[in-house]
Formats: structure tokens, sequence, C-alpha cells
């Protein structure tokens, strides 16, 4: 495929698409006793689709925390078989139910999707439902604009209920529902091993650990103690050895304005702790040969929103990436194609998404002008987006894999992937193992410290 044939695909637009219902188009102030009747407590429709490929949500997947040190880690639904597999043969029959960057990687890298029966496994604590419910009447987005952060919200999702009559603040809504997604307190993972694919060679550039803490889900979190970053994370280097005792420590904030993001780097033979403000936006990650830039993660976006105007698109139904849990229990290495991975190990469902589109802002410099992504309406995680260059081709598509966590509870990320849709070349992170290294992930309980630079110099080696 010649580069302009992306701008066709660009083009295509989701005027086609089959759009459900959008719910909440706001005249009034948003009424939050639909997050007890016909909206999930985190925003979602309750009910089911017409022809009942999709479910009604009955309450997601929990169970009760496991012992101390034992991983979190389940099979699920590994008995059941594909109800069809999507390919270059029979696209145009599910065109409707696919992204845009989906439909490329079928057409010209020869993708497949196994889709399953459709599981809402989505739960989080009654503590996060109760904050969500109270974040209707008390989350405002920032009056210098929505993309800076917003105020008042804690604990839960800060916009269930999303304004679907102004696109802008909805876009607004959206994204930072997106970023504050349900995930947990806090967890370690030990084995995180993120590789490049290129030329169909897989090469291990960083496998870490790391210790988060989300301290805007704390169980005693109050708008009045928050202390206005909603995420920390600690990653440690541990292969191969040309990066082993490296570490970063990242702050996220929910408004921009008040509060800046902060990036703490400790590289090899420097001896220091550093901040590392250029570590944000599209500079290029240093650990993906060039394929992949900071801001790409998650599911087509990470970090910073405020460069971007985001817009509210449709809420649509769309085959996504669910409950692959089954990527827990394998070894990257061996299931990473050419151009994919293995599609015997993915998941796809067919969910609702909420669609949302990210245009520069004036006057802001960003390899990618356009990003569109598509958001689970159960768990507000992006699933699957695309990114456009200033000629308007699209040129990177973003696929997050999650998977059923019932200790948290929730339905969380555990793999992503960022693929160059120019080469085929693609970037892969995740809790799976790698190796004689065995991926596991637990519930945690890090001291304070541990999300503090000062820790990190104490690290500091020559």
């Amino acid at each position: 495929m010649k580069r302009r044939d992306f701008g066709l695909l660009a083009a295509s637009s989701l005027a086609t698409a089959t759009v459900v219902r959008t719910a909440q188009a706001q005249s009034a102030p948003p009424d939050a006793t639909l997050l007890t009747t016909t909206l999930t407590p985190m925003g979602a429709e309750r009910a089911g689709n017409a022809d009942g490929s999709i479910p009604a949500w009955t309450g997601g997947v929990t169970a009760p925390p496991p012992p101390p040190g034992q991983p979190i880690a389940v099979h699920m639904f590994e008995d059941e078989q594909p109800l069809y597999t999507v390919n270059a043969d029979n696209m145009h029959q599910y065109a409707e139910l696919l992204s845009e960057g989906i439909k490329v990687q079928i057409q010209k890298w020869g993708l497949a999707l196994n889709v399953y029966k459709t599981h809402r496994t989505a739960a989080a604590p009654q503590y996060v439902y109760d904050n969500t419910a109270k974040n209707v009447t008390r989350a405002k987005l920032d009056p210098r604009g929505g993309r800076f952060g917003f105020t008042g919200a804690v604990g839960g999702a800060p916009f269930p209920i999303i304004d679907t009559a102004d696109p802008l603040v909805g876009g607004a809504q959206l994204i930072w529902n997106k970023l504050t997604g349900w995930y947990c307190y806090e967890n370690h993972s030990i084995c995180n091993p993120g590789c490049v694919v290129i030329d169909g060679k897989v090469v291990l550039v960083a496998l870490t650990k790391g210790y988060f803490i989300y301290p805007y889900y704390a169980p005693d979190v109050t708008p009045e103690n928050y202390e206005g970053y909603y995420s920390k994370l600690h990653v440690y280097d541990i292969a191969p050895g040309s990066v082993v005792g490296q570490e970063v420590l990242v702050w996220q904030t929910t408004n921009v304005n008040v509060h800046p993001d902060i990036v703490w780097t400790l590289l090899n033979g420097q001896g220091r702790v550093r901040k590392a403000p250029n570590e944000a936006y599209d500079s290029p990650n240093p650990e993906s040969n060039g394929i992949d830039n900071q801001d790409e993660a998650q599911g087509g976006f990470y970090g910073n929103p405020s460069q971007y105007n985001w817009t509210f698109i449709a809420k649509k139904e769309m085959l996504i990436p669910y409950n692959s849990n089954k990527l827990q229990f394998g070894d990257a290495a061996q299931f990473l194609g050419p151009h994919a991975p293995n599609p015997d190990i993915l998941r796809w469902e067919k969910h609702r998404v909420w669609v949302v589109e990210g245009n520069l802002a004036p006057g802001v410099r960003n390899v990618n002008v356009k990003r569109r992504l598509y958001l689970d309406e159960d768990t507000w995680n992006g699933s699957v987006g695309e990114s456009y260059d200033a000629q308007g081709n699209m040129v990177k598509a973003y696929t997050l894999y999650c998977g059923c966590v019932p200790a948290f509870p929730g339905h969380v990320e555990l793999c992503e992937m960022t693929l160059n849709l120019m080469t085929g070349d693609y970037v892969f992170n995740g809790n799976c193992g790698y190796g004689s290294f065995t991926e596991n992930f637990y519930l945690a309980n890090p001291p304070p410290s541990v999300f503090e630079p000062q820790e990190m110099a104490a690290n500091a080696s020559f």
C-alpha cells in the first residue's frame, strides 16, 4: 500500500458506522440517579444491545484479594471457541465494527481477529462507585479549557455522564475519564518486557519491574486531602545488561495549571537523579528504536492532554481486545509475530465504545496532528486508536490488551502495542513472561518513599 492510500483510509469517516444511543445530551445538570438505574455505577449503559451480542452488565467479576505475595493473574474463558474470525477476505462484512487502524492492519499486514462471546467483566470497589456518583455534580473542567484538567473529582470516574451536547466539553471529559480510569489503588509487577519487532525480529529493549500507586483512588481520598497527582509509578530496568540499574519515576496530574507532570530519571554512570522535562509529548521513546513516542502508550494516548482539543465523535459498537488474560501465561518472545502478536493468544469481543478525537491546538507542535481513540464504555480504557501526520496520513495504530483481575476488582491494562503503519514494525510492552523471567503481578503495599526521588538518589552509583 502506498503512502497516499493511508490518506484515503483516514478519510473514511464514522458516518457509515452504526451509532448507538449517545445518552445524556445535557441541557440541564446531569442526574446522578442514572448511575443506579439505566447506567452502571461507572457510567456505561446497563442494558445489552438489540440483538443480544452485547449482554447487560450485571456487576462484573469480583473475588477476594489473595494472600500477600500471591500473583493475581487468573485463567478465564479458555474453554470458549471463537464465534468467527475477521480477516482480509471477510473484513467488508464487519467494517462497521472495525476502527480505521484495525482495517489497515488487516488489509496490509494480515491481522486476523478471533472474535469471542462478549463478557462484561468490568467491576470496581464500592467506594469507587460511591465517589463516581459524587463526582457527577462536583467535577469541573478547568475554565481555561478542559484539556488542561479538572478539579473537584476524586476516587472515581470524574465525568461518568458525558455531556454530548457540546462535543468539546464531552471530548475533554472523555480524555480525562481515560487517563484516570480505575485500575487499582496500588500494584507491583516484577516482569514487564518491552520489545521491538523490526523486520519480523523480536528484540528485548528493556525488561522492567515497577511499583504503581494511584493517589486519586486512595480508599480515604477526598477533594480536600487529594494532592493533585492521580498516578505515581517507579520503574526499574532489570534487563538487558546495558540498561540494568536505570530507573524512572513519573508523577501525573489531573490539572496541569495547578500541578505539572514530573519525570525523574536515573541513568547508568551519572550518579545522580535528574528531572527530565523532555520526557513527554512526542519525544521519542529511547527504548523503541524510534517507533514509539512518549505520549503514545495506553491505547493511543498517555500523559499530558493539553496539546489537543478533544472532541466527542460518537458512541458505537466495535470489536476490541477484551478479557485477554491468556497473555499473562505466555512468553512474549514466543507469541510476538512479524506484525502483531499471535492471534490465537488474543481475544476480541464486541463492546460499546466512546469515540474521541484530538486535534492539535493552535500554535502547538506534535508529530501526531490528529489522534482518534476508542474508549471502552465499561472501563474508560483506550482499546484501540490511530494517529495522523500533518498531511492527513494515518501513520500509527495502537492496541491496548486488557484483562480481568477479579482481585482488584477491575478490567485493566495488561499489554500494549504501537504499530508503524508504514513499515509494519511495532513496540510491545506488557505483563507477560520473557525467557527466564516470569511475569508476576501482585497487589502491593510499598512504603511511600518508593515514589519519592530521594529513594532514586539513594540508589545512584557511578
